[in-house]
């Protein structure tokens, strides 16, 4: 059937903001240099109306002419690109005793750090007060004043409902459960707060800096507990509540009657997250073993039953890890956390029973790869956190509409 062709736009003065300019702005995210000419042919719109939008976004400052294209003929035509310095955001990851904190621009680019040891037990005032301080002290080092700060990240050692942004029942975070981390935050800041577990923030920070061509990813961290934050179709799967990729509670075949923190037998985590390693080890040797890091110091060391002991974590991981792949088939596991420092011995256990279990087709290309980014991917995945809210759709939508009312 044919259909009418679209009316014309409406004459619209300069200096009136374009609605839609988040269509454009998307094309723009990459940090590549594109011209009006080829933002039309790119989404279809015509000049004039890329041209009204690419003024809004210049106005916002999220856009800025980049240097210039080559000419057919005529004057060059302008370039555009993402400005990533107009904002900045704070990325935090919190552990169990240790914080960390970045200021970075829109395009992931750090600009300052701070580091703290500092228990997740200490409470929310303490860990919350720490982290208020450290944002002014990270704005002051770069120079940067409150009013650039556009959003900030945190990642938490413990269940969140990522809508609220409020731990659920976190078992080591005594005194957090149900608190509003948000609102604690922008007491101080009026600013986006977005809060996510620690592993969903360093699937984000692994896959954005290290796999940005990987839309089917999970990292798996192995440490004290074992979880895992999946990325699929490019986006990060939370689940309905948001405790999807929570490994460490699921039933293995060796767990028989292993008795978990979280009142079930038989759990994965019982089996083979550091403090069952450190317990196996001390019983095997009437050693005094008392952290991950004693492990891997064995393990580094060639010692014979620190290598078995870490490589046969390693198959109970896989186990578990075969029936994922089967699952969901993600063309990338990496492996992260403190335990993943045993190097290559916690990685051929786990390749070895998930080439052996899984699918032949579902492990085709399937890479099993230790973490590139290490103890900096949560920190990282919480300033991406913040970034993907600040350049959203909706966000680039609301400031157009507010520059419109103003």
């Amino acid at each position: 059937m044919l259909q009418s062709p679209p009316s014309a736009p409406s004459p619209r003065s300069s200096d009136s903001p374009a609605p839609g300019a988040s269509e454009v702005f998307q094309l723009l995210r990459d940090g590549r240099a594109r011209t009006r000419a080829e933002l039309a042919q790119l989404t279809g719109l015509a000049r004039s109306t890329v041209a009204s939008r690419v003024d809004t976004l210049m106005t916002l400052g999220l856009v800025a002419p980049y240097g210039g294209a080559a000419s057919t003929g005529g004057r060059p035509p302008s370039l555009f690109a993402l400005n990533p310095g107009a904002r900045v955001v704070v990325g935090a990851d919190v552990g169990a005793t240790h914080a960390r904190a970045i200021l970075a621009d829109l395009s992931g680019r750090e600009l300052a750090e701070e580091r703290q040891a500092l228990a997740i037990g200490e409470g929310p005032d303490a860990v919350l007060g720490w982290l208020v301080r450290t944002v002014a002290a990270l704005l002051e080092r770069a120079d940067r004043p409150a009013a650039d700060l556009a959003a900030i990240g945190i990642g938490l050692p413990g269940p969140v409902e990522h809508e609220t942004g409020r731990p659920i029942n976190p078992p080591i975070m005594p005194g957090w459960d149900r608190v509003d981390v948000p609102a604690l935050v922008q007491a101080h800041y009026d600013v986006p707060v977005l809060v996510d577990n620690d592993v969903n923030i360093m699937a984000l920070g692994e896959r954005s800096f290290f796999w940005p061509g990987t839309t089917e990813l999970m990292f798996v961290k192995v440490a004290t507990g074992i979880g895992a934050g999946i990325i699929s179709g490019g986006a990060l799967q939370r689940g309905a509540q948001g405790t999807a990729g929570d490994l460490g509670h699921v039933r293995v075949p060796r767990g028989d009657e292993l008795l978990c923190r979280c009142g079930n037998t038989g759990c994965l985590e019982a089996l083979a997250g550091a403090p069952a390693l450190v317990r196996t080890l001390n019983e095997q040797t009437a050693g005094t073993l008392s952290t991950s890091q004693d492990v891997i110091d064995l393990v580094r060391s060639g010692d014979t039953l620190a290598v078995q002991v870490i490589r046969q974590a390693g198959r109970d991981i896989g186990d578990v890890l075969a029936t994922c792949v089967n699952l969901i088939n993600p063309s990338v596991i990496v492996i992260g956390g403190s335990l993943a420092q045993a190097g290559e011995h916690l990685l051929a256990g786990i390749r070895e029973v998930v080439y052996r279990r899984s699918l032949p087709l579902a492990t085709e290309h399937l890479r099993v790869a230790p973490s590139v980014a290490g103890e900096r991917a949560g920190v990282m995945g919480a300033a991406v956190l913040a970034i993907d809210h600040v350049l959203s759709p909706e966000s680039i939508e609301a400031a157009c509409a507010a520059l419109s009312a103003g």
